[in-house]
């Protein structure tokens, strides 16, 4: 196990990647005594892994907690895993299949394309506004609003219903990270209930009124037959509001850190804004939003001659994967014109990302912006990174026009 892996420590989440390299080199498994998981640092394993249905988002489609040796998590708890647990990220087949076949209607390359004119014209907004300010923090002024907005377009919810969005669906988050605290717990627990409140009432609405946006469309195809209850259109609604902007808003203000850090490759997609689609993809790779993923051991599986039983979790390093050498040459190095990038920030097998065509949307759109109308935009002062692992991000990143 190297030491050097410590997700609790400063100086490790300002820069994990030596870590990972330490984890790469000394075997394909380890086993993480404070989070009791087995740490998967290589992109070949993880990558198979995402696939392999011997492991699973959940267990209890097989399992109870107690033959699977798990304990039950606490009752006060029970509304962040009500909410959590109906939705399709945690979900197995059949419920998944059926779940995600209906969402995915939403996001077919026709419909995503349809959102481009918004998603431009938004911000190409938020870009003008920062410039005509002189700067301020590329976070809250254009990372965040951006996404929120498009994800709750598509729901339907009304612009006067947005502002808790992102405070819910970040103590929500927080429950993802290692070892979370009663305090975190707490917090999601409260978001879970006003979030679900919320949307009841938003769903009761649209039954009386339809609209053209996803929630309406669940609506009538769980009243078509698809059994799609409630609850499992409540879950669907948050999830893909928090998968909707969390990502995105982490790889926009990630991604800016990376280049302010990296002036030539800056330099160089000012000098050629036909690098942005290869640059996303890089940013992504280089410093990875989602950090690790978890999957539970349904069937013994068995790495480099390690073998992981039943009930156990696996932690996939996706950070880890992406700067592996043995398929990415040079990958502490950001190279902006890297064109074979099989970068895994988005997962992969039956859960990989449903809106990752917008999610690179969104990100070509605000880039895109920021390069034509802040040409000299440029950082105030060194960013504070956020206290978490798992999803990482910047507390905020301020920036100055020229």
């Amino acid at each position: 196990m190297a030491a050097a892996f410590d997700p609790w420590d400063p100086a490790f989440l300002a820069d994990p990647y030596p870590a990972y390299a330490e984890l790469r080199e000394r075997g394909r498994v380890h086993f993480f005594e404070p989070t009791n998981q087995w740490l998967v640092p290589h992109h070949a394993d993880v990558s198979a892994l995402l696939r392999d249905r011997r492991l699973g988002r959940t267990y209890q489609h097989r399992f109870t907690h107690e033959e699977f040796g798990r304990t039950p998590p606490p009752p006060e708890h029970e509304p962040f895993h009500t909410l959590n647990d109906h939705g399709m990220l945690d979900l197995e087949p059949p419920d998944h299949t059926r779940i995600r076949r209906l969402v995915s209607k939403a996001f077919t390359p026709r419909t995503v394309e349809r959102l481009k004119p918004y998603v431009r014209g938004l911000a190409d907004e938020l870009a003008s506004a920062l410039v005509a300010a002189g700067g301020g923090d590329l976070l809250k002024d254009v990372a965040e609003p951006l996404p929120v907005a498009v994800i709750a377009e598509m729901l339907g919810i009304p612009e006067s219903d947005r502002a808790p969005l992102r405070p819910w669906s970040a103590d929500i988050c927080g429950m993802y990270e290692l070892n979370p605290s009663e305090e975190t717990a707490a917090k999601a627990v409260r978001a879970s209930v006003e979030f679900s409140d919320y949307l009841r009432e938003l769903i009761a609405a649209r039954r009386k009124e339809p609209g053209e946006d996803l929630i309406s469309g669940l609506i009538e195809a769980h009243d078509e037959g698809d059994r799609l209850t409630e609850q499992e259109m409540i879950s669907t609604a948050v999830l893909l509001l928090n998968a909707g902007h969390e990502a995105t808003v982490n790889a926009t203000v990630n991604g800016w850190n990376a280049l302010f850090h990296n002036p030539s490759q800056l330099e160089l997609l000012r000098a050629d804004h036909t690098l942005v689609p290869s640059a996303i993809e890089e940013l992504m790779r280089y410093d990875t939003p989602l950090q690790l993923f978890e999957r539970w051991v349904l069937d013994e599986i068995e790495i480099a001659g390690t073998t992981i039983p039943r009930g156990a979790e696996v932690a996939l390093l996706f950070g880890s994967a992406n700067h592996d050498p043995a398929v990415f040459e040079d990958p502490s190095r950001l190279d902006l014109t890297r064109r074979d990038n099989p970068h895994i920030s988005f997962s992969a097998g039956i859960h990989y990302c449903i809106g990752a065509p917008l999610a690179r949307i969104e990100l070509a759109a605000s880039m895109g912006a920021l390069l034509q109308r802040a040409p000299t935009l440029r950082p105030v002062s060194e960013p504070v990174r956020k206290p978490q692992f798992v999803i990482r991000g910047l507390e905020g990143l301020r920036v100055e026009v020229g």
